[in-house]
């Protein structure tokens, strides 16, 4: 079956859940194993029983997660627009739409690896690393991570982007899942073997590079598997940079971009307010925060994982499809952050005893701070797949808002004002207070977009029809 018999047969004919089970499951799978090797760095730090060592890691986390926010930038949108443009038969803009992100990615990831190159000491104060004992560790763990292993860290997560808006979702997951894999066998062997005692970050560093690396060369062997069957090309040519296609995919991956960089500037905004409590507080908050980081990966997943269907069916017209699978999509992603809520609520102490080990004051700290923030968990999951709804559909500005509320425009002033009426842990609930006024806004948004989209006139498919057939003969 060739790319869009198979892409017709997935996003048309297929039941509804049946194919966000294809497409979304083997995203949230990978997203799973994404958030247990990103854990791992931070279980083999932490078997070394040093406080210093665990937060020169975590507070690492925001700078090397811009690679991501840089590849949803691309991939988010690129992704978008090339699933659309399948649902209007317009398979020459996909394959425009798939190289624009492709260059503009790798360029974007080039120019940021340099200026961790250059101003490494100013970014690792910033984000909370100036203490002496920190800052030396962190900054290894930036350069290797990020400035080394850059490329092939954004160029991972934008092929996975770019294979799930062809319904090649199994085959994202698993380069994803291969990396992962790759990444907790190699930190023991990297941190406790070839490097010295007392360089476990960098060897933890060169063990994620190395990773990325294997995840960057088994996309590169599925794209040319699939070069005479797939939507996507990567060819260089006077239709690449395009300015219609550069519009269509950045409106739309802007906010998935600033999602993620906003997620990690408050991050690094409550790792420099907690720093004033000590390295014990932010060792245990940053293990915190990467243990919740479960629940919003897989909510994440499921999003990224839907957002083809949403948006072919929106293209196509076929909007009744287009809303079972969001509705489904919701309530799975609600229902798994409650069980993760559930879990950590249950099992604070002994998930943060998972990483730190030493039994210092950081991980009853530690257990206080996760109980709070996987509060938080149902309702970032509802406002994800609104944000991922909005992005399929097009309209970039609502997503952009959502996604600044979520992180940026509420829990950064609320970090400020809780804190200063409760100390310390008001700065952690300002979090979960900003996903349930950013759930709320997003629920109302989603629900007055199907009532207009409802009140709006409809196209017949035979119009719709028509239109696709005239755009691939145009090309």
């Amino acid at each position: 079956m060739d790319c869009e018999k198979r892409s017709k047969a997935l996003f048309e004919d297929e039941p509804v859940g049946r194919a966000i089970m294809k497409l979304a499951m083997p995203a949230v799978i990978g997203q799973i194993i994404l958030v247990i090797y990103n854990m791992a760095d931070t279980f083999f730090v932490g078997l070394t029983g040093s406080d210093a060592m665990i937060t020169s890691v975590t507070v690492c986390m925001p700078a090397f997660m811009i690679l991501s926010a840089i590849a949803n930038l691309f991939g988010a949108g690129g992704a978008s627009a090339i699933a659309r443009a399948a649902g209007a038969g317009q398979r020459h803009r996909a394959k425009e739409a798939a190289s624009f992100a492709f260059w503009g990615c790798m360029g974007v990831t080039a120019i940021y690896s340099l200026v961790c190159v250059f101003f490494a000491d100013g970014v690792i104060d910033l984000l909370g690393g100036a203490n002496a004992a920190v800052h030396a560790h962190a900054k290894a763990y930036l350069i290797t991570t990020v400035s080394i292993g850059g490329l092939a860290t954004a160029f991972g997560a934008l092929m996975a982007h770019l294979l799930r808006s062809e319904g090649r979702s199994m085959q994202a997951s698993i380069g994803i899942a291969v990396g992962g894999i790759a990444n907790v066998a190699l930190d023991p062997l990297f941190m406790f073997v070839l490097f010295e005692k007392g360089n476990e970050p960098l060897g933890a560093a060169a063990a994620t590079m190395l990773s990325n690396v294997i995840t960057a060369l088994y996309f590169i062997a599925v794209m040319l598997k699939n070069r005479h069957n797939t939507t996507l090309g990567f060819a260089l040519d006077k239709d690449t940079f395009n300015k219609d296609i550069a519009g269509e995919v950045l409106s739309v991956g802007l906010p998935a971009c600033l999602m993620t960089l906003c997620e990690n500037i408050s991050f690094a905004v409550l790792d420099n307010l907690m720093a004033a409590y000590g390295t014990a507080m932010q060792a245990g908050l940053g293990v915190a925060k990467k243990v919740n980081m479960l629940a919003h990966c897989m909510a994440r997943g499921m999003a990224q994982g839907v957002l083809p269907l949403i948006g072919y069916n929106f293209a196509s017209g076929d909007h009744k499809r287009m809303k079972k699978a969001a509705f489904t999509a919701a309530m799975v992603s609600v229902a798994l952050a409650l069980v993760c809520m559930a879990v950590c609520l249950g099992f604070s102490a002994q998930l943060i005893g998972l990483f730190i080990q030493h039994g210092s004051e950081s991980v009853s700290a530690g257990a206080s701070f996760l109980r709070i923030l996987c509060i938080g968990g149902p309702f970032s999951a509802f406002a994800y797949m609104v944000v991922s709804f909005f992005q399929a559909t097009g309209h970039g500005g609502k997503s952009l808002l959502l996604a600044l509320m979520r992180k940026g425009m509420v829990d950064i002033p609320l970090m400020f004002a809780l804190g200063a009426l409760f100390p310390m842990y008001g700065l952690v609930w300002a979090t979960p207070a900003a996903d349930i006024i950013c759930c709320i806004a997003a629920a109302a948004m989603f629900a007055l977009f199907l009532r207009q989209l409802d009140r709006a006139p409809q196209p017949s498919p035979l119009c719709v029809t028509e239109k696709a057939a005239h755009s691939a003969a145009a090309h």
